[in-house]
């Protein structure tokens, strides 16, 4: 049978007993949750819409600082990204940024074709450098499915390693040592988070060339 669309008036209704229910187990949950957020988590994450990061972990509104965007891509001359990036960490002072991407990620998948899109093409462009990166690898994979799982992956890894590279991430660690960096893939069929094995609390790993000095005063 084919899922029904949400129409505009489901979203209102939504709304209405959702607040129902948050109410109906506590009666003070919209006092208190205005009062302001204090997150230790950010998390930078795809904007396909079956991937939700208070549900993939079980976190309640307030709990998690959020960015997304076409395959959760993280690059230097994103300003939108930078500046929540400088909020979380330098404001809120969250410890853990979480870069998550997905199997099945339409925007990695589409940077896999030779098509054209449109203007995401110029987006798609940096997960092509991804692939260029790991050309070697990825194209000793025959499966086609398994390589783009792989680039999936590397994706992720390489954002992870993007955002070590910026001074927002490096100023902060000269400051405090409780800031780690994440990559995750999120598997939708099982629900499941691959931890990428690359979380990093220090700029040691992005090479000499990356690892900035103190801004001169």
């Amino acid at each position: 049978m084919e899922k029904q669309k949400l129409t505009y008036q489901d979203l209102i209704e939504g709304n209405r007993d959702w607040v129902k229910t948050e109410l109906g187990k506590d009666s003070e949950y919209f006092t208190k949750l205005a009062q302001g957020q204090s997150p230790d988590v950010f998390w930078i994450g795809c904007s396909d819409s079956r991937v939700s990061a208070d549900k993939v972990v079980g976190a309640n509104p307030g709990e998690i600082f959020v960015h997304r965007n076409i395959a959760n891509v993280c690059v230097h001359t994103d300003m939108n990204m930078l500046s929540v990036l400088d909020y979380a960490v330098n404001v809120l002072k969250v410890k853990h940024v979480i870069v998550s991407g997905h199997y099945g990620c339409g925007g990695v998948t589409a940077a896999m074709s030779n098509n054209q899109f449109g203007i995401i093409d110029n987006w798609l462009r940096h997960i092509k450098d991804v692939y260029r990166l790991h050309s070697t690898e990825l194209d000793g994979i025959a499966n086609e499915a398994k390589r783009l799982d792989r680039l999936i992956e590397l994706n992720v890894i390489e954002q992870v390693y993007n955002l070590c590279k910026t001074t927002i991430v490096q100023n902060a660690w000269r400051e405090r040592t409780d800031l780690e960096i994440h990559g995750w893939v999120i598997d939708l069929k099982t629900g499941l988070v691959k931890d990428m094995g690359v979380t990093t609390n220090n700029s040691g790993n992005i090479g000499k060339i990356f690892a900035l000095d103190e801004t001169v005063k």
